[in-house]
């Protein structure tokens, strides 16, 4: 399984970015797999964002972000996407997605959990 990560920039205090992830890879399926998103800020350990599983029958965010920011996923493309408004100074990490078969519901949040990653992509708001 390959992740492919894209859509960061810089943005504004308030903005908005949608970031993808194309999930390749002859096993891969939304129904098996948790797609999550991970983020890391310099100086700080990398931590969960946000995760979906069954095409959006189960998502879950980190509190930080939950009512601004919105997971989901386009089957037909093997693309889940995270749409980050509201965006704050505090959200400028690196933006990782990740994925796995044997996530339980519990681990979502758990970097560990995911054996897949992708490259990563800035995203950078400025105040």
């Amino acid at each position: 399984v390959q992740l492919q990560a894209s859509g960061g920039g810089l943005v504004q205090v308030g903005g908005s970015l949608r970031l993808s992830c194309v999930v390749s890879g002859g096993a891969f399926s939304f129904r098996r797999y948790v797609v999550a998103w991970f983020r890391q800020a310099p100086g700080k350990d990398r931590e969960f964002v946000a995760a979906t599983k069954n095409n959006g029958y189960y998502v879950d965010y980190a509190e930080t972000v939950k009512g601004r920011f919105s997971i989901s996923s386009d089957n037909g493309k093997n693309t889940v996407y995270l749409q980050m408004n509201s965006l704050k100074p505090e959200d400028t990490a690196v933006y990782y997605c990740a994925a796995d078969s044997s996530v339980i519901r519990s681990n979502f949040g758990s970097q560990t959990a995911y054996n897949y990653w992708g490259q990563g992509t800035q995203v950078t708001v400025s105040s």
